[in-house]
C-alpha cells in the first residue's frame, strides 16, 4: 500500500507538472506515465527497492538512489539539510516522477562523484549522473593498496566493488576517475559526441529509460547498435577491423579475465572465479558463496580485478565512452601479464 501512494503521488504530481490538460489525461500524458511504469525506475518489485524490506529505514547511504525521497532530501530539494539523507527513509519507494520533475531539481548546479572529483551535469542530467555513478572509483582503489608492494599478498586487502550502473563515470572518464588509472599512463576523459546527443535524455528516453535505436542509427548506418565502429585501429588484436568496437570491447574484457586467473594461480598462489554475484570473486572452483570469497589479494591484482568489474557493470560502455574501456583493459592486462609471464596478443591501445 504504501509503494501504492507513493506511485500515486508521483503520477498527482506528473499531472500537475503536464498543465490543464492533462486533467482530462491526456494520451500523451497517459503514455508517458505508461513508459515509466514499465521502466526499472517504477520496478517496486525490484531488488533495488525490496532489498531493504523488514527494516525501519534505507541506510542514508543508500537511499539517495533506491528511492526519490532519499534523492529530494539528499539534495535539499525538500527543504532538509544539503549533502545528505537527514531524516529516516521507510523502504517502498521507487524512482517516482519527483525525482526528476520536483522544482529544484534542475537548479542542481554540480554532481559529485566517488572519487570527490565533481562536474557540472548537463540540463536534466542531474538525477542520471547522480545515481549511475557507481560507488567507488579508481582514486579508492589506489588509496586501498598505496606502500603495499605489487605482487605480495595482504590478508587486509579485500575487494573493491564499484557497485552498479556506472555509466557516468565511464562517460567522464579520467575527468572524474571511475577506472583504476594505471601511472604513467594517459586516460581519456569525457566522450566527445556530436552536440545534440550530449546528455543521458538525448539517446536513452527519460521515461522508459531505453536506448533510443532511431537516434542512433540515422546517423551510424547499422541494424544493431552494437555494430557501431568508427576507428578503423585493431584494438583486441584479432586483425579484424570491422567488427564494431562493442566486440573489441568484449574481447579484450575476456582477455583481462582470463589474465586475472593465470596471474592468481600462478603470482598470488590461489586460484580464483569470477561469478556476476556478490561478492563477485571466489576461490577457485569452490562453491560460489560469501564464504568462499577470495581473500589473497596482492595490490595488481586487486586493482585489475576492479576494472574488470567497472567495465562489467557497463553494458554501453561501447557507447558511452569505448577509449576509456579500452584503455583501462589494455592497461590492466599488460600488467597482469608483465607478472605473471602471461602471453597475451593485445592490439592497439587508444
Amino acid at each position: 500500500m504504501l509503494v501504492l501512494n507513493r506511485i500515486a503521488a508521483g503520477i498527482s504530481l506528473l499531472l500537475a507538472i503536464c498543465g490543464p490538460a492533462s486533467a482530462q489525461q491526456s494520451p500523451a500524458t497517459l503514455e508517458i506515465i505508461e513508459l515509466w511504469r514499465l521502466s526499472g525506475h517504477a520496478d517496486a518489485a525490484s531488488a533495488s527497492f525490496t532489498h531493504w524490506e523488514g527494516e525501519a529505514e534505507v541506510p542514508a547511504n543508500c537511499a539517495t538512489c533506491h528511492s526519490g525521497e532519499g534523492f529530494r532530501s539528499s539534495y535539499g530539494i525538500d527543504g532538509s539539510a544539503k549533502g545528505e539523507v537527514s531524516h529516516p527513509i521507510v523502504p517502498g519507494g521507487v524512482i517516482d516522477c519527483a525525482t526528476c520533475h520536483e522544482p529544484g531539481v534542475s537548479e542542481i548546479a554540480s554532481v559529485r562523484f566517488p572519487s570527490g572529483l565533481e562536474i557540472d551535469p548537463p540540463a536534466g542530467s542531474a538525477t542520471c549522473m547522480t545515481c549511475h555513478q557507481g560507488r567507488q572509483s579508481g582514486i579508492n582503489v589506489a588509496s586501498a593498496i598505496q606502500e603495499v608492494p605489487d605482487h605480495e599478498v595482504n590478508p587486509e586487502l579485500g575487494f573493491i566493488n564499484p557497485h552498479y550502473a556506472v555509466a557516468a563515470a565511464t562517460l567522464y572518464g579520467s575527468e572524474v576517475k571511475g577506472g583504476y588509472e594505471y601511472p604513467g599512463r594517459t586516460y581519456s576523459g569525457r566522450f566527445a559526441h556530436v552536440p545534440t546527443f550530449s546528455t543521458c535524455i538525448d539517446c536513452h528516453d527519460p521515461h522508459s529509460t531505453q536506448v533510443q535505436v532511431g537516434t542512433c542509427t540515422g546517423c551510424h548506418q547499422v541494424a544493431d547498435l552494437t555494430a557501431i565502429r568508427t576507428s578503423a585501429a585493431d584494438f583486441d588484436g584479432d586483425g579484424n577491423v570491422t567488427s564494431g568496437i562493442h566486440a573489441e570491447i568484449a574481447a579484450l574484457h575476456a582477455k583481462l579475465h582470463d589474465a586475472i586467473s593465470h596471474y592468481a594461480a600462478n603470482v598470488a598462489g590461489t586460484p580464483i572465479t569470477y561469478a556476476d554475484r556478490f561478492p563477485y570473486y571466489f576461490v577457485g572452483n569452490a562453491e560460489l558463496t560469501p564464504a568462499n570469497r577470495y581473500a589473497s589479494w596482492t595490490p595488481a591484482l586487486l586493482r585489475a580485478a576492479y576494472n574488470y568489474q567497472f567495465i562489467a557493470k557497463d553494458h554501453g560502455a561501447y557507447a558511452h565512452n569505448p577509449h576509456y574501456a579500452l584503455q583501462l583493459l589494455h592497461d590492466s592486462i599488460a600488467d597482469l601479464a608483465q607478472a605473471s609471464g602471461l602471453n597475451i596478443e593485445l592490439g592497439e591501445r587508444p
